[in-house]
């Protein structure tokens, strides 16, 4: 099993799992690979290190490594990765913890706002235009783009 660092054309890094070289290479002539978070084909490898056993090299003592850990100064890729994690971790909660109206969203947060029904958390479709006739009542909302992977499971 080959597991690669790979990259889509709008700067999302994923891994992806491949059963060998010549695997990640015809699905990659094919297009069948997509990144998780907008569904680009437009996918590039990204250099990685991997662990060298040399003879003679020692096992790693991992209490030495623990105290070296803490590095000064995160790599970018690092942090954006960090970042990416927590964004997916805030979105699975909104999931959680809304009603997915779909495409009744504008006409269900009116009723919300104007008391017609209970207060309730709840997520859907509307439009720009739709968001910004929302926003002229005082209704107040935010669009939340979903990663392509988290979207089966929001309908």
């Amino acid at each position: 099993m080959k597991v690669l660092n790979l990259r889509c054309a709008h700067e999302h890094a994923f891994e992806g799992w491949f059963a060998s070289e010549d695997d990640f290479l015809s699905q990659s002539r094919r297009g069948a690979i997509e990144c998780p978070w907008c569904g680009d084909a437009d996918i590039a490898r990204l250099p990685s290190a991997p662990r060298l056993n040399i003879s003679g090299a020692r096992a790693p003592n991992p209490l030495a490594e623990s105290a070296q850990s803490v590095e000064p100064t995160a790599r970018p890729d690092a942090i954006a990765a960090e970042l990416q994690s927590m964004w997916l971790k805030r979105v699975s909660e909104v999931l959680a913890n809304t009603e997915d109206v779909g495409e009744r969203f504008p006409e269900e947060a009116r009723r919300i706002h104007y008391g017609e029904t209970g207060q309730r958390g709840i997520r859907g479709h509307a439009s720009a235009q739709e968001r910004a006739e929302l926003a002229e009542e005082g209704i107040e909302v935010m669009a939340l783009p979903l990663p392509l992977g988290l979207k089966g499971q929001a309908h």
